[in-house]
């Protein structure tokens, strides 16, 4: 495995590659990788000629300086990982190598899909990912892009963000990979206590309880309603539970088969956030 910090040195490299024909596969990390991160890499070696994986943690997504200086980071382990499965290129590029001086990230009209959920609670976040991955997308120039469904209000993002950019690339999104009892997997478990990680799998068990409650006929409305009760009587603090259709992310007020929709939820498992959400 090839080991890049420089964009200068990776895009010329890829793209000799892609003049004798190769596809590449690519997957953008901040690193403190887990098993999803590795299905992702997987799938993108199976798929592609050659996987280049990014790892960096992007300062202009974190609205609390304190969530990026905290943020894991395990370079040497991450490494080690992605050359045991057979990842032919890592980019690990240092905050100039990307960013000028004093940059900021670029402000976006993703036509209000950004403002909500995470958006709401996190203003700029996705200006931050939108921007990153665009700059990391043109230094690497792959064919196909995986991201995790876990994050699925951010692979709408980057969706509309490649389009707005007109960056010739195939955006898969991929199932939530999950622990055995159900936990989505997140580099921020690694900061849960014992205790928290072992009750953490209730979300998911919430989740899966409401989509229940949606095939005996339950609105939306009872749906949410029956999750904000679940989360009242427990020991996690619920920020949100919401459900959306799956284009626009906008509430839905009854639930129609002809529109995929999905609920989404966020809690605090002691001080630390968990995101998660379920196909409906």
């Amino acid at each position: 495995m090839v080991v890049f910090t420089e964009k200068d040195k990776l895009t010329p490299f890829i793209q000799n590659l892609k003049k004798e024909g190769k596809t590449i596969g690519f997957l953008p990390t901040m690193g403190a990788l887990h098993d999803g991160h590795l299905s992702l890499a997987k799938a993108s070696i199976a798929q592609n000629d050659y996987t280049v994986v990014s790892i960096f943690v992007n300062p202009t997504q974190f609205n609390n300086p304190e969530d990026l200086e905290k943020y894991p980071r395990t370079e040497e382990n991450d490494i080690k990982l992605l050359t045991e499965i057979g990842v032919d290129f890592v980019y690990l590029p240092p905050v100039s190598d990307l960013y000028n001086k004093g940059e900021v990230a670029k402000v976006y009209d993703f036509d209000g899909i950004d403002k909500v959920m995470e958006g709401e609670f996190r203003p700029g976040h996705f200006d931050g990912v939108a921007t990153v991955v665009a700059k990391l997308f043109r230094a690497v120039n792959p064919t196909k892009a995986y991201f995790g469904e876990k994050d699925f209000q951010q692979i709408r993002i980057i969706q509309e963000m490649v389009k707005q950019e007109q960056i010739d690339v195939e955006v898969v999104p991929m199932p939530i990979f999950r622990a055995d009892n159900g936990l989505a997997l997140s580099s921020r478990n690694m900061r849960l206590t014992s205790e928290n990680l072992e009750a953490a799998p209730f979300i998911y068990q919430v989740l899966k309880e409401a989509v229940a409650l949606k095939n005996k006929g339950k609105t939306p409305t009872e749906v949410i309603d029956f999750v904000k009760e679940t989360f009242a009587q427990s020991a996690f603090e619920l920020e949100y539970f919401t459900i959306t259709d799956e284009e626009k992310l906008q509430p839905i007020d009854t639930f129609n088969t002809d529109v995929k929709t999905r609920g989404f939820i966020v809690a605090y498992a002691g001080d630390i956030r968990l995101i998660d959400n379920i196909q409906f």
